[in-house]
This record gives structure tokens, sequence and C-alpha cells, in this order.
């Protein structure tokens, strides 16, 4: 890779759901990335090329890694344009790679995000033709690189998008239940929640099976884009074959790597299509996983693991109703010594939790704004 040296420190932007930005730096530390910052939206690190590599394979709450190819001053379009034209983009692209742009605007003079991103096109493709006598396609849903221009107080940063797909596809659930939770958001939960990945664990309305099967994963190590075939930074012109021994041998080292202890995890739901669905998911990532069903209320206090960690139904849709919430908090209270971390878009699951709220994080679920409660069961 010429323009982005294989040895040089370059900048990384982790970028998060919202309120998982303080759990994805604790991640980051915790898996021995440099310089990890916190920041809204996402977590700056810096590294050489292929740390930026490892974070794609390795990260189980960031939504995609980005790589901070330059900034320059955009006050307005020529600027722009003479700005992303001036990086070098034949040594990333050839006319027979696809493209797509994107941009985020505030505070500046150009105040059209899809403008921003046309003239940002624009100026690549019109480099790309001159160099090759041809230009590229673009490709919204599957580009092999994806371009993202943020334009703040009249100052362009350039981002290359490490990742291809998003992140929070692992591809082990291709099938989802009514309400699903993006496995990302899930690892963020285990994170907040306190668990050690020994004590054990279970989700009492799994739905797809997402927390049980990350808990799974993280317990074991499991890097969580071991199963991806390529990440976007593979599918460049300057991913050449030397860079290609060094991904084999990163994944070679993950599996390796992949030898945490399992402890007991138990998912169980009352709807039994729903169960079979999180078992399939479960057989997928290759992990064992206890499946039982069962109403909550049904759970017996001798019986329970001591963290609790789940998602619950929040809307009638899903045949919720304040007798739900209290009949849940009722069974909760069995589990005298357990912790319990618990997510909901509707303040009523927490309502009747018999137990004093130790830490609560505000995080958004989609477009939902939800809160993660954790109590200690008395």
């Amino acid at each position: 890779m010429d323009d982005i040296q294989k040895d040089s420190t370059l900048e990384f932007l982790a970028t998060a759901s919202g309120g998982t930005e303080r759990a994805l730096q604790q991640e980051l530390i915790e898996l021995g990335f440099k310089s990890v910052r916190l920041n809204s939206g996402g977590v700056p690190f810096r590294g050489d090329i292929t740390e930026g590599w490892r974070a794609c394979l390795h990260s189980r709450i960031a939504q995609r890694i980005q790589i901070v190819l330059g900034r320059f001053e955009a006050p307005d379009e020529k600027s722009l344009y003479e700005g992303v034209k001036s990086f070098h983009w034949p040594r990333h692209l050839t006319p027979g790679h696809t493209l797509s742009v994107s941009a985020f605007c505030h505070s500046s003079n150009l105040t059209h995000s899809g403008y921003i991103a046309q003239k940002s096109k624009d100026a690549i493709v019109d480099m790309l033709r001159e160099h090759y006598g041809e230009r590229p396609n673009v490709d919204r849903r599957d580009a092999d690189m994806r371009v993202f221009v943020y334009l703040a107080r009249d100052r362009a940063t350039l981002y290359l998008d490490l990742s291809g797909a998003p992140l929070f596809q692992r591809g082990y659930r291709t099938e989802k239940g009514e309400a699903p939770l993006k496995e990302t958001l899930a690892a963020a939960m285990l994170m907040y929640s306190g668990w050690d990945r020994r004590t054990p664990l279970w989700d009492p309305m799994c739905g797809s099976g997402t927390i049980a099967i990350e808990a799974a994963l993280w317990a074991r190590n499991i890097a969580p884009g071991i199963s991806r075939d390529k990440f976007g930074f593979e599918r460049w012109a300057d991913f050449d074959d030397e860079c290609a021994g060094i991904m084999r041998r990163m994944r070679g080292d993950a599996r390796r790597d992949a030898t945490g202890e399992m402890p007991g995890i138990l998912a169980s739901d009352n709807d039994p299509l729903v169960l079979e669905t999180a078992k399939a998911n479960a057989r997928r990532a290759g992990t064992r996983i206890a499946f039982r069903q069962m109403k909550i209320e049904d759970i017996e206090p001798d019986s329970s693991p001591r963290f609790v960690i789940t998602n619950p139904p929040f809307d009638r849709r899903l045949g919720v109703d304040e007798g739900f919430y209290r009949r849940m908090g009722a069974a909760l209270s069995r589990l005298h010594g357990a912790t319990a971390a618990v997510l909901s878009a509707n303040p009523l699951a927490m309502k009747y939790i018999p137990a004093k709220e130790k830490s609560s994080f505000t995080l958004k679920n989609g477009d939902l704004d939800c809160s993660l409660a954790v109590f200690d069961i008395p």
C-alpha cells in the first residue's frame, strides 16, 4: 500500500451507536490499541494500517472502523472538489472497482450533505478518468470502497471505511425475531453490565438469541469478524499479496486464541418459533447454549444464574402491558443475589424491579431511546 504505509502511524475512528462509546473505548483499551480516546459518536485510536485491520476483526462494539485519509479547508464547493481530488485515488481504486460516497455537515457554508457527497464523488471519479481514461461505477449498497466526508466549520475530514458491511453483521443471524437487537448493542450491554465472562448468564426473553450468542462468543474469545469472507479494505486495489498474507496470519492467530472457557449460558423464551430461530443462529455462530421454552415467571430461584441480561418486549404489538412488567419484576425478585441488566424503551420495565438501580446507561436501539439499568437483586 503506497500512500498509507504499513509501518507509519495512522489515525482511525471506530464509530459507535449512541451511548456505546464508553463501552467501545474500554473494549479497545482491553484489546491493546494505542492512543484510545473518547468522542461522541466514536472512539479514535492510532496505529499502523494492520491495527485498523485488527480492529475490524476483533471489535465487538464498533459499528465501523474508518481511517482518516486527510483534512483540508473547504469553505466552498471549489475547495471541497479540489481538496478531495488532491488525494491519489488510483492507488486505492481502478475503473473495475465500485465506489460510494456519503457526507455529514454542520456549522459550514456548505449545508447539504447530499450535495457535498456528490461533489466529492465527482472529484474522485474525475481523477480516475484522467488517470485511466475511464471511471468506476457507483454502488450504494455494496461498494468496494466507501468514502465518508465530514465537514465541520468549513474543514473537511476524509475517511475511508475499512469495514465494508457494518460490523454488527457477524454472519450468524440470518433469521431475526420481530424486534431484533443488533449484535454490537448486545456486546455493549454485556460490557456495561459488568459481566465477567465466567459467571453463569441467563436471558429470559432471548428473542433471536443475540445477547446469549454474543456472551458465548466473548467468553470463548472468538473474534466477532472471524466468519467474514472479506472486509472492505480487502477489496481495495492496493490490497496486494503481502497484505493478504498478513490477514491470513491474523485470522489464524484469532482462531488459535479462541480458547476461553464457556460458562453456563441459558436462553429462554415463551415463543417456540422464536426459540427455534435462536437455536439456528447459535448453531451458525458455533456456540453451545442451553435453550428452554418458558415464561419468565416460571423461573425457579434455585436454578437461576447470577447474571440476568435481557431486552424485554416493550409495546402492545408484542403482547406487552403493565401486567407483563409486574410479572417480570416478581420473577426477578426471586433471584436473590443475582445481577440484572434490563434494556428497554419503556420506563414501566424498570418500575416493578424490586431493587435499587446501581447504574444506568442511555443507549440507542435503532431509532429508539432506551435505558440499560443494572440492579443487584437483594
